[in-house]
Formats: structure tokens, sequence, C-alpha cells
């Protein structure tokens, strides 16, 4: 059988008209033959190619089930006129064979398509099914660039797929050859595909739609009238209906105007870091043309600043205040004496000594306590280690302001009190600074230098095989065409070279920028601080919060690698690289809890390599809760099991300031204060406020681990995430209500920042929910989520989670920098613990 075709007259029209009209015919197939041993072959053979098929026509579907059509429906590779030859005829030969021994009845039609070609901006509807699939032809107007198609339907399912495929025949337009060319995405109700013209030589393209025969790849199951291994005839529940439309993208001034609204909204904070620089650096000197103010002694007296000589042992106990200030009754007339001389505790007693025959006749109380302060002098000055220092009598120092690992405190202990003293000081009912920061100040600031060059080398190992992963991801998806490999919002994501959502990358800019801002500041307050140490300056070296600038290092470099991390997940972003996007916040939220409780703290906080395997175990555990975590009730009974117990172990360790030991007797010491305190008497906490903060602690971190147990969320990741910043929050909610009770204030910065802070972090977890895409379902229902731009018509909301998640980690971070600045000024030995 032969036939013939031939383009419309399009001689009288306009040549620029003539390039845009195609034709294309469609080829009807229908027989009521279910005899699949001898089907009916059909053949058509065009000038540029063959398409065959059968009737019945076969499809399968998951376990080899297969699915029978007895009508097909065909679109032929369409003949373009050339301004050349004009209109032009086509002979299409269509061939009809079967092996039957017995007649079969056959329906053939062959029709010219009116509507094959889309238009911009213009909605087109149609149908298809499995049997019957639909192409069309698109052509770049010469003013646009790129197009996004977007294709909805009313219904879920059937599923489909919509592929983009050059203009080659034949077309691959059928469930088991859609794939081979092109690049495609499955839809339940929503689907779009972003198409640059400079990949499409020809300036034009095919959009073809395929109806698969089962929903499974789209998220729904068989119905269980199919399910099992057979032949199954189900065509007419498989029709969809679809309406798709081509518009226009964005362009590149776009893209500039984009990047150029990224960097300088986070140069901004720099102008404005600078700012407050200035102004702090022209009050500084105000002040110190003024005459600096007396530090307050904590009780609303001023007490008298004075020098500190060169005797003075700068490094041993740089939080401590003189066994002096302790003494009470007539003790204090020394202690004022003491002072007023301006000396250290080596030369205090010869400094009294000879004060003496100007007194009155020394009492029995002053000699025995004159005895009692040499011999603790002597002993002080012999002992080893952190807290004997150089005197200009004895040379250089034995520890200098340097790296070397010789005076880490793993070699030895840099208090000189045995461990019964140690019990003493850490267990009394209250507690102040000096009693907790006894430790040599160069000591504990080399422990905790150790977080920040630590966290630099997990950053190079773990970001490097992250890196090369994506980029292979990346090629994947730009090879095979998948589509449904990576979970964009495909309604914006704007491509860039080889990257399919650049503007998912280019919003973590913004982590990057604003976590080097937070280094240059820490680092600014750090050389102040050196600087003050090297002129012995009284406030720093008695006043204040002890400055350790380790672990604001630390922090700073981790929300760094948040931005690089994020980015990387964003390449292609899907459940096996989620990991790559949270691991960072693990280690800032864990980071700044650290941070929080060495504040007040400072010789009993976790070493770095105790605290970076202990974030180990936590990636550890959230990597297994990602592969093990759906429906494992095993999984969650044990990490459930876990938590508890470490939250229970972490209480003890807090409430005891570290003083309880954890070991095979550590049952039958808490059996004993449980008897002794809870059952035998019931006697009121000694710490009740440490009491307060663990109780809601571990009623919120039980309470977490109920509710994993039960609903079990299949995103771990975030579900451990929450944990960690819930605890976070509750620790910091703690700890400026303490602060309060205790008649602190919080000066106009640190008071802005957390104002900031909640206002930001409100916005930020707005746009945070929006989910836009979830790899928790399939490809297809994750696009039902896709919205459009909503920044720019360049960024989605989640992008806008991005730039406002960068500056509340900021602004958190400074809130913890500078949260204690009011404290500057007073003695340490009246700062509480808490």
């Amino acid at each position: 059988m032969a036939g013939s075709h031939s383009t419309p007259d399009t001689s009288a029209r306009p040549a620029a008209r003539l390039n845009e009209e195609v034709d294309a015919v469609r080829v009807y197939v229908k027989s009521d033959s279910e005899d699949l041993q001898y089907p009916i072959l059909f053949v058509v053979r065009q000038q540029k190619g063959v398409l065959s098929w059968q009737v019945p026509l076969i499809f399968r579907g998951l376990y080899q089930r297969t699915y029978n059509y007895q009508e097909v429906s065909r679109t032929l590779c369409p003949s373009e006129p050339t301004p050349e030859m004009g209109p032009s005829e086509q002979i299409i030969f269509v061939d009809v064979a079967s092996m039957a021994l017995f007649d079969i009845e056959y329906e053939l039609l062959v029709t010219r398509l009116k509507s094959f070609q889309l238009t911009t901006d213009k909605a087109f509807n149609f149908t298809a099914s499995p049997s019957q699939p639909q192409y069309f032809l698109y052509k770049f107007p010469p003013d646009v660039d790129s197009v996004i198609i977007k294709v909805v339907s009313e219904t879920i399912y059937p599923c489909s797929v919509v592929s983009v495929q050059d203009i080659v025949c034949p077309v691959y337009d059928l469930d088991h050859n859609v794939e081979f060319n092109g690049v495609y995405q499955s839809m339940t109700k929503q689907a779009a595909i972003t198409v640059q013209k400079k990949d499409f030589p020809s300036e034009q393209f095919f959009v073809v739609f395929v109806i698969k025969p089962e929903d499974y790849a789209c998220g729904g199951s068989v119905p269980s009238s199919i399910k099992g291994k057979g032949n199954h005839t189900w065509n007419l529940q498989r029709t969809k209906s679809l309406q798709v439309t081509i518009v226009p993208s964005i362009k590149e001034s776009d893209y500039v105007q984009a990047m150029l609204f990224s960097f300088l909204s986070f140069l901004s904070f720099y102008l404005g870091s600078l700012i407050v620089a200035f102004v702090h650096y022209v009050r500084v000197q105000r002040k110190t043309s003024a005459g600096r103010y007396s530090p307050d002694d904590g009780s609303g007296t001023v007490a008298t600043s004075h020098p500190i000589t060169t005797g003075t042992p700068e490094g041993s106990s740089y939080g401590a205040i003189e066994y002096l200030d302790n003494l009470e009754g007539p003790l204090k007339t020394l202690k004022q004496v003491s002072e007023l001389a301006s000396l250290s505790p080596a030369s205090s007693t010869a400094t009294i000594l000879m004060l003496e025959p100007h007194c009155c006749p020394e009492p029995t109380w002053a000699k025995s306590w004159h005895t009692t302060w040499a011999n603790t002098t002597q002993d002080e000055s012999s002992s080893s280690g952190g807290r004997q220092l150089s005197s200009p009598e004895r040379g250089p120092p034995h520890g200098s302001d340097t790296d070397s690992s010789v005076e880490e405190e793993s070699d030895f202990d840099t208090m000189p009190e045995i461990e019964s003293d140690k019990n003493v000081i850490r267990t009394k009912m209250f507690l102040y600074l000096s009693d907790l920061s006894r430790k040599d100040r160069r000591i504990v600031s080399k422990k905790y230098k150790i977080y920040f060059w630590n966290i630099i080398t997990i950053a190079v190992f773990y970001a490097l095989p992250v890196i090369q992963l994506v980029i292979t991801y990346q090629t994947v998806v730009n090879v095979t065409g998948n589509q449904d490999i990576c979970y964009y919002n495909f309604l914006c994501a704007h491509p860039l070279g080889v990257l399919s959502a650049f503007n998912n990358v280019l919003s973590n800019v913004g982590h990057m920028l604003l976590g080097f801002l937070f280094l240059l500041i820490v680092l600014r307050k750090d050389i102040l601080h050196r600087h003050s140490l090297e002129a012995k300056d009284t406030y720093t070296l008695e006043y204040g919060i002890p400055k350790h600038f380790g672990l604001f290092y630390a922090m700073g470099i981790a929300l760094m690698m948040e931005g690089v991390l994020s980015a990387c997940y964003h390449v292609c972003p899907n459940y096996s690289n989620f990991q790559f996007d949270t691991s960072f916040m693990y280690m800032i939220a864990g980071l700044c809890m650290l941070k929080l409780y060495q504040t007040r703290h400072p010789d009993i906080n976790a070493s770095a390599y105790s605290a970076y395997a202990s974030f180990a175990v936590v990636i550890c555990l959230a990597v297994l809760g990602v592969v093990f975590g759906k429906n494992n009730v095993w999984f969650w009974v044990i990490f459930s099991v876990i938590h508890i117990v470490a939250s229970l172990a972490l209480s003890t360790q807090i409430y005891y300031m570290g003083r309880f030991k954890i070991d095979f007797g550590i049952f039958r010491r808490v059996v004993m204060v449980l008897y002794t305190d809870c059952f035998q008497q019931c006697s009121r906490p000694m710490y009740m406020d440490r009491m307060v903060l663990l109780i809601v602690g571990n009623l919120v971190n039980w309470s977490f681990a109920v509710f994993g147990l039960v609903y079990r969320p299949r995103d771990f990741a975030s579900y451990m995430l929450g944990i960690f910043i819930c605890n976070l929050l509750l620790y910091l909610a703690f700890y400026i209500i303490m602060k309060l009770r205790s008649s602190e204030k919080l000066l106009p910065i640190p008071l802005f920042c957390i104002v900031a802070t909640a206002v930001v972090w409100a916005a930020a977890l707005y746009f945070f929910f929006q989910n836009l895409s979830s790899w928790e379902e399939t490809p297809a229902e994750s696009r039902e989520k896709n919205r459009p731009c909503v920044l720019l018509g360049f960024f989605d909301d989640h992008d806008v989670w991005h730039f406002l998640s960068a500056a509340a980690l900021f602004f958190s971070f400074l809130v913890l920098l500078t949260l204690d600045d009011d404290l500057d000024s007073v003695r340490r030995d009246k700062i509480p613990v808490f």
C-alpha cells in the first residue's frame, strides 16, 4: 500500500513564514485481534526513515508484567519545506503483514496534523496514552535564547514522561525507548524543562509525551486486579489530558543582576562591620584620652586599678584572685595592704613583714597566718608545669605562645592541686568564674586552637571527595539526560555552564562571605586581646570572661564550609548526598553549644579530639539513619536507646562539673545517689539551676526519642539536625535567663544581635518550610511541589532561605561573641558560673 501527500502551497507567503510551516502526518491503526502469536505488523517507510510496530502492541512493566493494546497511533517524522524547493510532495509506504492462517480485520487511518508546531506563550491541550504517544515541534524565536517547557495535568495518574529531543528521525516516542535521546523527566501533575538555544544547532526541537503502562515510576501502585505475571489489557484507563506551554526564560542580563545582588547584599555586612569598628575605635580613643574608668569588683564599689609588675606570673592562675581576697575578719586589713602595695603573691609576705614594725604588736593569729602564707607561696613558686612562669631572674619562660605540643594538657595537669582539690573546688554550691579558670592561660588557649586546626583538616578531607562526587553526578545528568536523578525546583532552575541549577549554587555565597567576615572580626578581637596581654593590662588578666578564640575561629570555618557543601549538594540534590548539606550544620550547632559552655567553664570544656570524635559518631548515625531508617523498627529502637543514654551521661557530667566518673562502677554510684537523695531522704538538689536546665533538656531529648520511635520520620538527617538546634536554643535561653537573674546586663550590640537573630531566623524558617521539592518522594511527586521564582525572577524560596540563614547564623555567632562584653570590668571572682 502506498500513498502520497504534499505540503500546502506557500509560494505566495513571505519567506519568513515559509520556514515556520511544518507538515506532519499521523497514522492510526486498530484491530480486534488479541492473538499474540500472530500479530499484525505495520511498517511505514518514508524518505528519511522507517517506522514499525505491531498490533496488539505489547508493553512490559515491573516484574515482566505485560500490557496489550489494540489501538495504536503514531506521528510520522515531519517534512519541512525549504525556500529553494518550495512545496514538496512526499510518498509514504505503509506495509501491512501477518503470519496468521486466517483473515484478520484491521482499521487504518492516515490524517494530517493541523497543530503540530507549538507557539511561544500559547497553551496547547491534547491527550495521550501508552499506545498513542504525542510529540510536537518548537522553533526558537530570533530574540529568545532559552525557554521553559511547562506541562500540567489535572490528574496525577497515569504516570507520564516528558522528553526534549533533537530533530532526528525516527523520534523515540515509546515507553521502552523514550530515554534513548535528549533529556527527559517523569511527571504526574506538573513538569518543567529548561531548554537553551545553544544546545540545538538547528534552533528547534521535538517535545515528546509518553504515557507509561504502570505508575510505579511516579510513586503509584499497580492495581491488585493485574498483579502478577501474565497478559493484561488495560488501555482505557491510561489516557491522560495534558497542557503544554512554552515560555521564554531569563536573559543573560538577569544572571548578571542576580550575581551583583548576591555579592553586594553580603558585602554590605562588611561595610556595616567597618562602621561599627570605627565607632568602637573612636570611643576607645576618647576613653584613653579621658582616663579609663576603674573596674567594678562586682559588689557595686570600684576597685583600685593597679599595674602588673614584672614579678607577676602572667600565665599562672590567670583567672584566680589572690588568696587574700577570700579572707574575712582581720585578714581584710592585710588584704588591703597587699592590694595597695600592688604586689604578687610571691612577694606579698615580705612586704607585709616589712610593714609590721609600723603596726601594732603582731597577734597570734597573724603569726600562724604568716607561716601558712609563706609555705603556700613557697609551694607555689616551686610548682611545675603550667603554673611556673619566668621572671627576670629566671630567664625566658618555659612555655611561650607557640603551637608546640610540649605543653598540651594531655602531657601534664596544668593545675597544681591534686584530684581532691579539684573535687572540692568544682563541687562547691556557689561557683565563680575564678574557680574554673585556674589553669595556665597559654595552655588553655592552645587547647582551643586545636579546634581551629582540626576543622580545617576535616574540611579539606571532607570537601574534596564531595566535590568530585557532585561533579560526577552533574556529568551523568548532562550525558544521560535523565533529570530524575536530581531533585531541583524545575520551575526556577537556571542553568549556567555545566550546572543545571546555578541559582541554587549562587545563593550559598552568603555563608562563605559572612563566614570569612566573622573570621576577620574574631581576628581583630584576638589581636587587640594579645596587645592587652603584652601590655599586662589588669582588665585582661583578672577581669571579665577569659578570652579564648579557637572555638570562634572553628565556627567561622564551619560557616564557610556549610556554604561550600550546601552548594555541592545543590549541584544535584538527592537522597544519597543530603548528608553533605547537614554535616557541618551538626558541627555548627555543636560548636556553638561548646562555646557557650566554655564561656564560664574554660578549664573543664571538652577537648577538640573528643568533640570532633562525637561529631563523627553523629554523622555516622545520620548516614545509617538515611540508609536504614526507613520503617526499620530495630534501628529506631537502638537509636532511641543511644539517644537517651547519651543524654543522661552528658547531664551527669554537666551537673557534677566533670567530677562524676563514668566507668564500670557508675551504676552502683547512681543507685547510691538515688537511694540517699531520693528515697532515704528527699533533699533539695545542691545545684538547683543546673538541675532545672538538665531536667528540661532531658524531657526535650526524650520527647525527640519517643517521637522518632513512634513516627519514624523518613528525613532522618533533618530529624537529627532538629535535635541539635533545639538543644542549642534551650541552652542559649537558659544562659540568657541566668545572666539576667545574676543582675548582669545586655549591652546595645549584643541586644541588637539577639533581636536581629530572632527576626532573621523567623523569616528564614518561613521560606525553609515552603517545600519546593522532596527527595523523600519520587521525582515526579517532588515536581508537584515546584514553584516559580520569587526574587528577581532568578531565586526561589529555598534560595531566599540560603540568604537569610547565612545572615541568621552570622548574627547568632555575633551573639556568642559579644554576649558577655558587659563583664569586661567585673572581677572573675564575682562572675557566677551557671
